[in-house]
This record gives C-alpha cells, sequence and structure tokens, in this order.
C-alpha cells in the first residue's frame, strides 16, 4: 500500500483499503475557522449533538478576518469564543496568540505524523508535510466529525511525484516546487488524488518547504498532499508533540495512478500567473510585469524561514516607491522570533508595512484589497480572478525571494537582478 492507504486502513480498523473503496474513518484532529466554524456550529446544533468528542482534538481559530474588520467578522468571532467556551474547547486561539491555522497547528504539535486531520478549510492538506492524512471537508462534514470523531471517505488514488538531482538552482525552493508542478499537470491534475512527494530533492527539503509543497496540493486539485516522514521529520515534532505519532511509509511494490519525474536542477524560480495556479512562467521571463503590492505571508509562506529569506533580500535597500510591500508573519511565535532577529526592522527600515498575524488579504478579507486594475504579486496561494480584490485586479503568486526582490525592483524579477 502507499503511505496514504496505510494511514486510511489504520484508521478504519482494516489491514488494507484500495482506491475507491468506501470506509468510515477514525479521526485525529478537527478545524475550523471564523469564516467556515459558524456554519460547521449551527449544523452541529441542528442534528442535536451536545458535547464535541474529544475537547483536546478540536481547534477553532479565528484567523481569516481578525483582527476582526467589521461587525460581521466580529459576530462570527464571538460565536466561536462562545461555543469554544461552552464546549471546554483546549485548542481555541484568540488574538495575541493565534495565528494562519495551517502555520499555527503544526507549530503548536498538535497535528502529527500518521494522523487524519479534517478542516473547514481547503489548505488543510498542509498538514501532509509532516507525514499526515489531512484534507479540507465541507463545514457539514466538519460538524458530524465534531460530535462522532469519525469521517466517512472514498479512498483517493496516489499519484507519485519524484524529484532527481544533484542540486537545486540558488533561491528555488517549496513554492517554486509546487507551482512548477502544477503547471506541468494543471490545476485537475491531480483530481481527487493524494499527491505523494518523493526523491532526492524531497528529502533533502526543510519542513518548512515541505509544508509549503502540500499546503498547495489542492490548487492541483489533490485530495491530499504528503510526504514520507524521516528524520527530518522526527527532529520538527519531537519536541513539540502533543501527544503520540507513528511513522508510516509506501511499500516498494505499491500501486500509483500514476507516477511523473522532475530534475531539480531545472526548476527555476516560478511564478503563477493571473488568473490560475497552474498558469506558471520563469519568474525571469516576466521582467516587464509592473506590481503595485507585495505580500509576503500567508500559510503557504509566513514561516520564519520566509521571512528570513524575504529580508536578506530586504536588507540595506528600501521598497520601490510604486510598490506596497506588506509583511505578514503566520503566528505571534514567527512574529517575536522575526523580531528578536531584527527581521521586522528591516522591513519597517525598507518602508513595508508589518501586521500581527492574519490571512488577511489572500482571500480578499483586509490588509491589502486590490483596486481596480491593480497587480499583487504574493506569497500566497491561489490567484482566481477577484481573490484579493477588485475582479479586474490580477494576482501573481511566488516564493519568498521573488516577492523581495519584486518590491525592491517595483516590477516582477530575481534576486539576482540585485548582486544576489
Amino acid at each position: 500500500m502507499t503511505i496514504t492507504e496505510k494511514i486510511l486502513a489504520a484508521h478504519c480498523g482494516k489491514k488494507d483499503v484500495r482506491p475507491g473503496e468506501l470506509i468510515n474513518a477514525r479521526v485525529d484532529f478537527v478545524l475550523a475557522n471564523d469564516i467556515t466554524a459558524p456554519i460547521a456550529i449551527a449544523e452541529f446544533e441542528r442534528i442535536g449533538a451536545s458535547k464535541v468528542f474529544d475537547p483536546e482534538r478540536v481547534a477553532l481559530i479565528p484567523d481569516h478576518f481578525t483582527p476582526q474588520k467589521d461587525i460581521k467578522a466580529a459576530e462570527q468571532c464571538k460565536l466561536l469564543r462562545t461555543f469554544s467556551k461552552a464546549q471546554h474547547l483546549k485548542n481555541y486561539f484568540e488574538i495575541g496568540r493565534m495565528g494562519v491555522e495551517h502555520a499555527l497547528l503544526p507549530e503548536e504539535g498538535l497535528v502529527l505524523p500518521g494522523d487524519v486531520v479534517i478542516g473547514a478549510d481547503s489548505h488543510t492538506c498542509t498538514y501532509g508535510g509532516l507525514g499526515a492524512f489531512a484534507t479540507g471537508v465541507g463545514s457539514t462534514d466538519v460538524a458530524s466529525a465534531m460530535a462522532t470523531g469519525e469521517i466517512w471517505f472514498k479512498v483517493p488514488e496516489s499519484m507519485k511525484f519524484i524529484y532527481k538531482g544533484s542540486g537545486f538552482q540558488k533561491w528555488v525552493g517549496g513554492k517554486d516546487i509546487v507551482l512548477h508542478t502544477i503547471g506541468s499537470i494543471g490545476v485537475d491534475g491531480a483530481l481527487y488524488r493524494a499527491m505523494e512527494f518523493t526523491g532526492e530533492g524531497i528529502h533533502g527539503l526543510p519542513m518548512h518547504a515541505r509544508l509549503t509543497i502540500c499546503n498547495m496540493a489542492i490548487e492541483a486539485g489533490g485530495k491530499a498532499g504528503i510526504i514520507v516522514p524521516d528524520k527530518i521529520t522526527e527532529e520538527y515534532v519531537k519536541g513539540r508533540a502533543k501527544r503520540g505519532y507513528k511513522f508510516y511509509d509506501s511499500d516498494a511494490d505499491a500501486a500509483y495512478a500514476e507516477v511523473r519525474e522532475y530534475d531539480i536542477s531545472k526548476i527555476p524560480l516560478t511564478v503563477a500567473c493571473p488568473s490560475l495556479p497552474s498558469n506558471t512562467k520563469p519568474a525571469a521571463e516576466l521582467a516587464n510585469i509592473s506590481i503595485d503590492q507585495v505580500v509576503i505571508g500567508s500559510c503557504t509562506n509566513g514561516r520564519l524561514e520566509d521571512i528570513r529569506e524575504a529580508a536578506s533580500i530586504i536588507k540595506g535597500r528600501k521598497v520601490n516607491p510604486n510598490i506596497r510591500l506588506i509583511v505578514i508573519p503566520a503566528t505571534q511565535r514567527i512574529y517575536r522570533e522575526a523580531m528578536k532577529e531584527g527581521l521586522l526592522d528591516v522591513f519597517v527600515e525598507a518602508e513595508a508595512v508589518v501586521s500581527t498575524p492574519t490571512c488577511g488579504p489572500c482571500l480578499g478579507g483586509h490588509m491589502g484589497i486590490l483596486a481596480k486594475g491593480e497587480r499583487a504579486l504574493a506569497t500566497t496561494n491561489r490567484n482566481f480572478v477577484g481573490r484579493m480584490g477588485h475582479p479586474e485586479s490580477e494576482v501573481y503568486l511566488s516564493g519568498p525571494a521573488v516577492a523581495a526582490a519584486t518590491a525592491v525592483l517595483g516590477r516582477i524579477g530575481v534576486p539576482e537582478e540585485l548582486g544576489l
């Protein structure tokens, strides 16, 4: 079996499962945010549930419209706060303690290798970077799982993505890898499949890059993204895990619906152009594209390593006067570490703005909405029409290196143009 099939088999009490099989699986963790939780809570009450299955395995995280941008957002967050208190939830994260959910939960050791995790947010697939089966579901499914601790699945087929080669080009990271991959298969190339990322190019990646890659599996239509855990995984989780965990792997003779191979030395710094994550081009070919706003942050690229990388390019330089640079550390801990390292000073000195942790502009919520005709380049995960504001605005996606260089140059660019 594949790692995905092994995890699902273990969670439904079977020795083995096969693609297409319908199963009822035990869940290890359930999450929702300030947009999706109110619907889940209403459904939870509608079905007559009185208690969540385990108050330590449900997380409600107000991260999308917080700090509350308007009355409606304030009411939504109040609903989460009230429900969490009534249910004695251990993992409700208020402003000042919270972060963007898919950065916060791994950081807190709440989602772990071998888990089955569901969330009322499409980028729940992020946790596959830890070796978990994690997927986004609807709010109704979350309500049912909060009540019962179980959910049904159709076991997905698996696709294997093998990354071979001697080394990546300078500045190329997890975001470039996943954008390049999505560009090669399309936004429906892995529809309802588990995307298993492997090969020497993956095994050497740090955890933040693995989480970035799995975060965007949904942008290829994937049911989940997953990476077999190893020593790097163990080093990441051993000091933070709140409970036990288990490493699974894929059998050598496991069957895959499709196998694709990539030479990592040929993956360039990559940008997704409007208005699909699959519309990718090498960043070096887009030097004629002027930009109005750069956003560095989100559940895709708001981790400390991303902030460090961007700061190393920005340091000693100024943001181009034609650009607004918004930097959003993904969690409170990342914010504090960046502050201690002097990274936030780098951005403020460069005339950027630094925000408290929030999803903010990623989904067109607040903290950087685009006007008609404006262009943004962001380290976020989606660039659909109207994603960050006006339907006649445009969003380009990149990793932190290209984003930082672009903020200085005033157009899409790469660090080499700054002598880096």
